[in-house]
């Protein structure tokens, strides 16, 4: 299977290149790798510069956008400017963050996957993060969640699905929308991928609301965006993200923006969080 990469980056001079060096020693080596220097101020682009250099099958953008981390927007934003210049000859199309090392059998093993299954949508490993020099699970969300930071997207599920939303939530309503599409989503707990920035390290302020209005433009209403919520924000340990997620869900309400799906899909994604969630009752 072929592979195409696109990888967001700002300010990642400390990890980009180990990212990209380890995309190099894969033993299935992806077609295309672009790398979206999204208005870095750091030496990031000479790092990416010089990888292109040595391999013809790396290329550089550069972008020019805001400083303001928003989760979501920002990054999906930079991805499409990525995606806009690829080859569209592609199997698999790959969302990934700037600061990851992934095993040397990372895609090969994602291939393996997608060729024993004509019906994985979607498929990927898990993030682990360094701690006390011990490399532990990044323990987030569920299992059966593949994180933003390492997307990898069958061609016609990635179609499907409308591409990817320029919003927080994107990473959930991907998912969401290829159970619709009948794709079915695998994680693989063997391959572990170091994540070298936890998440939300970046996050600002004004970001504090964005995961709340999210589960308003999914449709999830009220009760599963307080349930949701809760969830969450026990996951991370802060009473305060869970009133900053309510918040956000009732500024929505309120305001009233774009849902990123429709009725139909909706309702769908309702009664699939519904039915999740009584299955773990049982």
């Amino acid at each position: 299977m072929t592979f195409s990469v696109i990888i967001p980056a700002h300010n990642e001079q400390d990890v980009i290149g180990l990212t990209l060096e380890s995309l190099v020693k894969q033993t299935l080596r992806p077609k295309q790798v672009v790398v979206v220097n999204d208005n870095s101020t750091d030496d990031s682009q000479r790092i990416i510069e010089s990888y292109c250099q040595k391999h013809d099958w790396i290329t550089l953008i550069n972008s020019k956008s805001s400083n303001k981390h928003l989760p979501g927007s920002k990054i999906i934003k930079a991805f499409y400017k990525g995606f806009n210049v690829i080859n569209d000859d592609y199997d698999v199309l790959c969302k990934f963050d700037a600061d990851l090392i992934f095993p040397e059998n990372y895609l090969e093993s994602i291939a393996n996957h997608f060729l024993n299954n004509s019906k994985l949508g979607m498929a990927a490993g898990f993030c682990y993060i360094e701690k006390n020099n011990h490399w532990v699970l990044e323990n987030l969300t569920r299992k059966d969640h593949i994180r933003g930071a390492l997307k990898a997207y069958r061609k016609q599920c990635f179609l499907d699905i409308g591409k990817l939303k320029p919003s927080m939530g994107w990473d959930t309503v991907d998912e969401l929308l290829a159970k619709y599409y009948g794709w079915e989503i695998f994680t693989d707990d063997t391959l572990h991928v170091k994540h070298l920035k936890p998440t939300g390290v970046s996050y600002n302020k004004a970001s504090k609301y964005l995961q709340g209005e999210a589960m308003y433009k999914m449709r999830y209403g009220f009760i599963i965006t307080l349930i949701s919520a809760l969830k969450l924000a026990y996951k991370k340990g802060s009473l305060r993200l869970f009133l900053d997620y309510i918040s956000g869900y009732f500024k929505a309400l309120k305001e009233k923006p774009e849902f990123l799906v429709n009725n139909e899909e909706g309702k769908f994604i309702r009664n699939l969080r519904w039915n999740g969630m009584l299955k773990k009752l049982k």
